[in-house]
């Protein structure tokens, strides 16, 4: 099962794919230029997306593993960016979270 989510939502150890860069539905001069700086650092649609860290102070910034580099994004950044997490149990936060096997 899988769910999409901007990656704003995400939680430490979250995993997914992206699909889309950018918010379609306005495009005012800030966040044509906040799309443009994440497609040139690797955030481009088919993407692996995997949560490394969250900062300690309202989880922000977080750092992540984006293919095969390690980038970090203040969450009013990454909530431009929408993701397909994959994974197996619901979280409280409501969305889907992969579950630890042992």
């Amino acid at each position: 099962m899988s769910d999409t989510l901007k990656l704003n939502q995400a939680r430490q150890g979250d995993r997914g794919v992206i699909v889309r860069v950018g918010d379609h539905g306005h495009h005012d001069e800030h966040g044509m230029e906040l799309e443009r700086r994440l497609l040139e650092l690797g955030f481009v649609e088919g993407a692996r997306i995997e949560v490394l860290h969250e900062g300690l102070f309202g989880r922000d910034p977080i750092a992540m593993k984006v293919d095969d580099m390690r980038v970090a994004l203040r969450r009013h950044e990454a909530a431009s960016l929408t993701v397909r997490f994959e994974e197996t149990a619901v979280t409280e936060a409501g969305f889907v979270r992969e579950e630890a096997t042992a």
